[in-house]
């Protein structure tokens, strides 16, 4: 088991920051300062460049700050005892260039994996408040970071569900042969999509107890919590699901069955969190579910992650903030990123964990 490094960071243009510049030798590092001044971006510039794209939105030109023509982040990762030197370069109007040792990645996808990172933020809230499309990237982010081959087939499925749909907005004008297309599409989807569908089962029966258990340390075993895996396939056979829905799926001009459908339900108490949780609970629920996160991930490619954690001392009770406190002190993290508006009351918790920090006031 090694642990992932991060030794040097260089961030030009990246959303509000202009030019940072970064070498990290302790193992906790503190971004402290006050709301707007980047401490959120400089840990987004870490998760762009160990998993390609930021954390905070799926629209590449955003990362670029205001009045600029582009932008480049720079990170100098120890791997397995191998220097990886990562950039990732991005103009207006143009594709976004990602580089390993001097070469461009000729598939993105190629790179996730290569840096494992888990990153706890505020915005994980969505995870519980919005729909399921949220959930199913948290499910396969947590199996594409360890499962190369679950990656590939999942792009390959999300591929041919975009093809089918294309197909089915058009069959009321061009029916003739389309249902030949549209058996060859269904064929398709129930070889990647099984695949995909059993590997979240797997993945999710190992996940949950870590979870249950990063929970329980947290809140004190004072509530309990479960997930639930929620899937069409559950039901049926995903071929005769799909036939079934043919029709329907016509009417409505899009897919109506398969994997891309799946969700996770989060229940504390046996009732959905989303209604019956507070503000705390839901935070330690999340905290607890990315923790799990990083277990897993560790376990899967016996590589201890990235930790990045921001602003999660905010809106926790003192028990829980204490209970955090004992996690971070355990051996079994690596190097950890925290930030956090308040640098005494963040120098006060990690003083107690005992391990050299360093506090970069931003």
């Amino acid at each position: 088991m090694s642990n992932l490094r991060l030794n040097a960071l260089h961030i030009t243009n990246y959303k509000n920051i202009s030019s940072s510049e970064y070498r990290f030798e302790a193992p906790i590092h503190c971004f402290v300062g006050n709301n707007g001044k980047g401490k959120t971006n400089t840990l987004d510039a870490i998760y762009h460049l160990a998993m390609g794209r930021s954390y905070f939105t799926s629209i590449n030109a955003h990362t670029i700050q205001h009045s600029e023509d582009f932008m480049r982040i720079e990170g100098h990762f120890v791997r397995e005892k191998n220097t990886e030197r990562i950039a990732c370069q991005l103009k207006r109007e143009a594709s976004k260039i990602f580089i390993r040792n001097g070469k461009k990645y000729s598939k993105l996808s190629d790179h996730i994996g290569l840096l494992p990172t888990v990153m706890i933020s505020p915005a994980d809230v969505d995870l519980i408040t919005e729909g399921s499309q949220t959930r199913r990237s948290f499910i396969d982010q947590l199996i594409g970071q360890a499962d190369k081959i679950y990656l590939q087939q999942l792009i390959q499925y999300q591929k041919i569900v975009q093809q089918r749909n294309a197909l089915l907005k058009q069959m009321g004008r061009f029916a003739q042969n389309a249902h030949e297309t549209l058996d060859i599409y269904n064929d398709q989807l129930v070889q990647l999509g099984t695949p995909i569908h059993r590997a979240r089962i797997q993945y999710l029966a190992s996940f949950e107890p870590l979870f249950q258990k990063r929970y329980a340390t947290i809140s004190n075993g004072n509530e309990s919590v479960g997930l639930v895996y929620q899937s069409q396939l559950l039901e049926g056979d995903f071929a005769t699901l799909l036939q079934q829905a043919t029709p329907h799926d016509v009417l409505a001009q899009f897919s109506t069955v398969g994997i891309h459908k799946d969700d996770l339900a989060f229940e504390i108490d046996s009732y959905p969190i989303k209604k019956f949780g507070s503000q705390g609970q839901r935070k330690s629920f999340l905290i607890a579910l990315k923790l799990a996160q990083f277990d897993m991930l560790k376990k899967a490619t016996e590589i201890t992650p990235l930790l990045l954690l921001d602003d999660i001392f905010d809106k926790l009770d003192e028990q829980r903030v204490a209970q955090i406190i004992n996690l971070v002190h355990e051996a079994s993290f690596g190097q950890l990123f925290i930030t956090d508006t308040h640098p005494e009351r963040t120098a006060e918790v990690i003083k107690q964990t005992g391990q050299p920090f360093e506090l970069h006031q931003i």
